[in-house]
């Protein structure tokens, strides 16, 4: 036991090395989607300055046709000259502005190749804006449809998005009345550094976004430790059952082998005594020896009869020879057979209607009576009172002997267990007969119940096929 228990320990600190493990990993699993996400957002955001910019665009356009349709000069025309965006031959993003005065002036942004989009759209974002700012203001309503569309062409489903602008030191430049106070993720847009003007854009938090893009992962790896508990859990139970059996086992065959040595030990007492004393000049000390070798041989019999009924019952091996018996003289005859066979005073009284009959194993039944009866007379003082009444539903075996403790209740019909009873080393036994009971009772179809209380006795009560 003392090695199941080390081995014990050692897998459940493996285990919880692996849970630790992994815990550690969905952690870093985590981080990795979020960052992941964060950039998303982020390219969404982009996306979406240049779409509320396309927009705002489209129209100025209108406005500039209507105003040269009426014959107005259109805005900007005196104060902003045209803006080209092209590449050198570095691959460098150049944008060319020609100004009203003639000058021209250029701006080259270097990128590498794995950024050359981001930095694009940003190029691009910003000579948008200082187009389009000074003439036509930020929508954000507009805005925040379009980074909500963005972001759920990315699969990303924010329930809340609001986008306010903000300048360099972060104080709000122009306010979106939508936007109302809690707990957000926030993200920050440059879309006009030379301005130090910002997007700030509060949305739904994200973690339950990235929760549901590691649902998959978490799912499996807590139900493989839920599986790997419970095997665990099931193992250890049953090698702690199957420990307390064993022990219960060795406890029966102790206590078997005193009860099969001392009718031996009697037996053979009185056979010695038979042929090493002249006792057949003395008829009555010959008759005494007789009876007190044929009472051990009996009691003998009896339990080597037991010990064959368990082992034909875990072999599931019993029969049933069925019959009609009639209950009235079967009781009367096991009570006289253990009035005459106790050496305590005893009083059996029956209560059982003339004609009653239930259909049976003779032998068995017998028995099961036998096993309460002396039960009774066993658990009891020096004298013990028991009555055994029968009816339509079933027969009840009850006594007033020492009673049964409430705790060991749910288990005397447990192979192998005896109730214990510090203060009463009198009485032996070997916990199989009310497992026999229980046993033989099941395999009739029928079921044996317990009531009982310290002190004031015990009620068997045996219940038989309604339709019997």
């Amino acid at each position: 036991m003392k090695r199941f228990r080390v081995n014990s320990v050692i897998f459940v600190s493996v285990i919880a090395v692996i849970f630790g493990c992994n815990v550690f990993y969905l952690s870093a699993l985590y981080r990795s989607i979020r960052q992941t996400v964060v950039r998303d957002v982020n390219s969404a955001l982009a996306d979406a300055d240049l779409d509320e910019l396309w927009i705002r665009a489209e129209k100025a356009q209108n406005e500039t046709k209507s105003r040269i349709a009426s014959g107005q000069q259109p805005p900007g025309s005196e104060r902003h000259g045209e803006t080209s965006v092209g590449q050198d031959s570095a691959g460098n993003m150049v944008s060319t502005t020609r100004h009203p005065d003639g000058k021209v002036s250029t701006e080259a942004v270097k990128m590498q190749n794995d950024d050359l989009h981001n930095k694009l759209v940003h190029a691009v974002g910003k000579q948008f804006h200082a187009v389009l700012d000074p003439y036509i203001s930020v929508n954000l309503s507009v805005m925040d449809s379009v980074v909500a569309c963005r972001l759920n062409n990315r699969h990303i489903y924010p329930g809340y998005v609001a986008t306010e602008t903000i300048d360099s030191e972060g104080k709000v430049v122009k306010a979106n009345p939508r936007h109302k106070p809690g707990s957000y993720d926030v993200f920050t847009y440059s879309f006009n550094p030379d301005a130090g003007l910002s997007y700030r854009v509060y949305m739904t938090p994200l973690t339950q976004h990235i929760l549901s893009e590691m649902a998959g992962v978490i799912v499996t790896v807590f139900l493989l430790m839920a599986a790997f508990a419970s095997a665990f859990w099931y193992l250890f139970h049953t090698v702690s059952r199957l420990r307390t059996i064993e022990e219960m086992k060795d406890d029966f065959v102790s206590n078997m082998t005193h009860e099969l040595k001392t009718p031996i030990a009697i037996a053979y007492s009185a056979n010695d005594a038979l042929l090493n004393y002249d006792s057949a000049n003395d008829p009555a000390k010959k008759e005494q020896y007789l009876r007190i070798a044929n009472r051990q041989l009996k009691r003998l019999s009896e339990l080597v009869e037991n010990i064959l009924a368990m082992s034909m019952e875990r072999r599931k091996s019993i029969r049933m020879r069925t019959e009609r018996i009639e209950l009235r003289p079967f009781v009367e005859e096991i009570a006289s057979a253990q009035r005459m066979r106790s050496e305590k005073e005893i009083a059996i009284e029956t209560c059982i209607p003339d004609g009653l009959a239930a259909e049976a194993d003779r032998g068995h039944l017998s028995n099961v009576l036998h096993n309460l009866l002396d039960n009774a007379v066993k658990y009891s003082g020096d004298s013990v009172r028991i009555s055994i009444k029968a009816g339509p539903e079933g027969i009840s075996v009850a006594d007033d002997g020492i009673g049964i403790p409430a705790k060991a209740l749910p288990y005397i019909f447990d192979k192998f267990y005896r109730v214990p009873h510090g203060d009463r080393q009198d009485v032996r036994g070997y916990g199989i007969g009310l497992f026999y009971v229980r046993s033989i009772l099941e395999k009739m179809g029928w079921s044996v119940s317990v009531r009982s209380k310290e002190g004031e006795g015990s009620v068997f009560t045996i219940r038989y096929r309604k339709d019997e």
